[in-house]
């Protein structure tokens, strides 16, 4: 006998001739190639007799699945009619955003959907698109950075604290920040969200494990950035025990980095397997949550949200100690991700792909530009919305046309008009590339209130 496992091995166990003995053979030989084949016999011996303790095991649950309750693959059309929906700021958004979420509406499990006054068309839901369903998580629903969020640290220092300091401050976001797709932090943190039990239980997570570690506390590229800026509190609450003033902040904007980027690929790729749609709408391919994929994508998920703050409180606490100053108020929010939450009554799955949860009394952080203020907010938990607003100010240019339509000089000028400084930043990002954050505000006024604004002044982003 050779020490390679093959499907005849399984079949001598006594596994059934059918697609549990083809998951098997994938799992064993993506994760467990270099175990002995004794050992893997072994377990497998016990996976056929009690597959019912396997159901959530790492290597062995998709197979146990196969063997209790295999996942039934049917082609699926879309339904002729949409699930009810809302547009806020309908003439600002583009028609291609517009019909994207159509489509997703007519999926046979929406429940429910809505679009921000920010949207413009992604792959799958468009950007700005929110969408409820029935125990079904959409990965492309969520998006390739999952868990990508804002963070807010609003310093006890006047806003005056800046004046004269713009040399040390760019310093410490040089010294403090690191972007790009490679670079990491020379001195490393660590942080109890690599501690979970998640990355033992889950092959693909195990082997994310170290290049996570590495990445921790750095920001990518794209529109991720740190900046220093003025918080402007109007109405801040009585737990902030802060006066209604201006105040030093640092804003960050990034996501879970490689962890989620190799998350979405996986499990994107698994759902179009088990949930083939027509060619136009495949990106929309959902996973059952009560399938073993569901769940496994559902924990990863999860972790990956919490690996972004974790990436963001490492940002901040660099930047805090390095000022030598403490933080009195954190302000955050994801804004690519999926909650399970309560629907017209019903428990549903509700996606937010570039969208800001907002149900009532829940703070957040929707920016402008570079050049734009962004807005402190205070949910209003409107259901027509799906309890959320706009993530941002939205694309008015692509990232294409914005090569096409703007020069460099071009955004100099603009950020000199405006006071700020920029370390790295491209064309792609050019502040003429956001709508009007104030008309995007005006149009959600029913979604949040607004309790104070943050100006950029130092900027760092990608080069």
């Amino acid at each position: 006998m050779g020490n390679k496992l093959s499907g005849k091995d399984l079949i001598k166990l006594g596994f059934p001739k059918n697609n549990a003995i083809n998951i098997a053979l994938g799992q064993i030989n993506r994760y467990r190639k270099r175990e002995k084949k004794e050992s893997i016999l072994n377990e497998a011996k016990e996976v056929l007799l009690h597959p019912e303790k396997f159901k959530m095991h790492g290597t062995w649950g998709k197979v146990a699945e196969g063997l209790v309750n295999p996942v039934q693959v049917k082609f699926n059309q879309l339904k002729n009619t949409r699930a009810p929906f809302s547009i806020f700021g309908e003439n600002e958004i583009d028609e291609q955003a517009k019909f994207q979420l159509y489509d997703a509406l007519k999926l046979p499990v929406a429940v429910k959907g809505a679009l921000m006054p920010d949207a413009h068309s992604g792959y799958g839901l468009p950007i700005g698109g929110v969408l409820a369903t029935e125990n079904a998580v959409i990965p492309y629903g969520v998006g390739v950075d999952i868990g990508c969020r804002m963070s807010l640290s609003i310093f006890d220092l006047p806003a005056s604290f800046l004046k004269g300091k713009d040399h040390q401050l760019e310093s410490i976001l040089k010294d403090h920040t690191q972007f790009g797709m490679y670079e990491t932090h020379k001195i490393k943190a660590d942080h109890e969200v690599f501690y979970r039990n998640e990355f033992d239980t889950i092959p693909l997570l195990k082997k994310l494990k170290d290049k996570a570690y590495k990445q921790l506390g750095t920001s990518g590229g794209g529109n991720h950035f740190v900046e220093f800026g003025i918080v402007k509190l109007e109405q801040p609450l009585s737990e902030w025990k802060l006066e209604p003033k201006e105040y030093l902040a640092v804003l960050s904007h990034s996501g879970s980095r490689g962890l989620g980027a190799n998350i979405a690929k996986h499990y994107t790729y698994l759902a179009t397997k088990q949930c083939p749609l027509p060619k136009n709408v495949q990106h929309l391919a959902w996973l059952d949550l009560n399938t073993h994929d569901g769940q496994e994508y559902w924990l990863a998920m999860n972790l990956a949200g919490d690996y972004a703050k974790a990436c963001h409180d490492d940002i901040h606490r660099r930047i805090a100690k390095a000022l030598g100053k403490r933080v009195v108020v954190t302000i955050e929010n994801h804004h690519n991700f999926a909650w399970k939450e309560m629907v017209d009554g019903n428990e549903c799955i509700v996606h937010r792909k570039g969208a800001t949860p907002a149900q009532k009394g829940v703070l957040g952080i929707i920016p402008g530009s570079m050049t734009a203020p962004g807005f402190i907010v205070m949910g209003k938990g409107n259901e027509a919305s799906l309890d959320s607003a706009s993530h941002g100010a939205g694309r008015l240019f692509s990232r294409a046309k914005c090569k096409a339509n703007f020069t460099q000089s071009q955004i100099k000028k603009e950020l000199a008009a405006q006071d700020v400084k920029l370390i790295g930043g491209n064309v792609d990002e050019a502040p003429m590339a956001y709508k009007d954050i104030h008309k995007v505000m005006a149009l959600q006024s029913e979604l949040v209130e607004v309790l104070g604004t943050f100006t950029p002044k130092i900027v760092r982003m990608d080069r």
